[in-house]
């Protein structure tokens, strides 16, 4: 059947420079299986579906598949998916914020300056990476253990831990082996610089490793987690994607009740229709 599609680069504001999305406006009436089919041939970091919702505090339900798997919660695909509700004229109940329902709930979405943000979920795990998950970090990431300064599980749906490094530049030289589970790198950049830390996001691809361009969901988390330890203070900006020959760019706020809005730009790349 015939569905509105979009494609849409997120967390820039220039076609072409972020991590696009692929769109299904109307996925009612696919299974799982036709969602995950047509995910796995977009080879997109992940294609969504957007569905009613089952509840009234929703605006709109969306299901985020990867080439391989649904996840709950991704946070490139909430706002590229957010942008395509509002381009086709979906109107949220309320003029301040956008509800979507997905795996791990509801997430506000909101217009900032800065493009879409959206408000970052809980962790669903937390605290120190224990020895033998570093010493496995170090191992994957092909650098000696002594090089991570930090390393934290934080989990917001994807299963993220975090590896934090001496700088920027430790972060861009990183050149993994085969990952066994999704990997965040973080360094910070000289005070100064136009953004205030490099971010890279690795994941196990059939036995090879998947570096996406720029991370939402990895992002929200790495913020809860230097926010916290005082390792970053808001506002502040990450670049993802430089080594990849991209310049994605994530807006990072915190507001005084501690909620955390992660955003970036959005714009469509490709409008049309989709058979499915």
């Amino acid at each position: 059947m015939p569905c509105p599609f979009r494609q849409v680069d997120v967390f820039t504001s220039t076609p072409y420079h972020g991590n696009p999305v692929a769109v299904v406006l109307d996925g009612e009436g696919l299974s799982t299986e036709a969602m995950q089919r047509f995910a796995h041939w977009m080879n997109l970091s992940e294609t969504t579906f957007v569905l009613p919702p089952t509840t009234p505090e929703a605006d709109y339900r969306v299901r985020i598949f990867t080439p391989a798997e649904e996840l709950p919660f991704a946070g490139h695909p909430t706002l590229g998916t957010c942008h395509a509700w509002l381009t086709i004229g979906g109107t949220p109940r309320h003029a301040d914020v956008i509800v979507q329902e997905c795996g791990v709930g509801l997430v506000r979405v909101r217009r900032t300056p800065d493009g879409l943000a959206f408000a970052a979920p809980p962790l669903m795990r937390s605290g120190p990476a224990e020895e033998a998950v570093v010493e496995r970090l170090a191992s994957v990431l092909r650098i000696a253990a002594d090089e991570i300064v930090d390393a934290e599980w934080v989990d917001n749906g994807p299963g993220w831990v975090a590896v934090l490094l001496e700088d920027a530049d430790a972060v861009t030289k990183v050149r993994p082996a085969s990952v066994d589970l999704p990997v965040g790198v973080v360094g910070a950049y000289p005070a100064g610089s136009e953004c205030a830390f490099e971010v890279r996001g690795f994941f196990p691809a059939g036995g090879t490793t998947f570096e996406d361009p720029v991370t939402g969901s990895l992002n929200a988390s790495l913020a809860q987690w230097l926010l916290r330890t005082g390792r970053a203070s808001a506002p502040y900006v990450a670049s993802q994607g430089t080594v990849l020959g991209r310049s994605g760019r994530v807006h990072i706020s915190q507001e005084a009740d501690d909620t955390i809005w992660v955003g970036g730009g959005t714009v469509t790349c490709v409008a049309g229709e989709v058979d499915l």
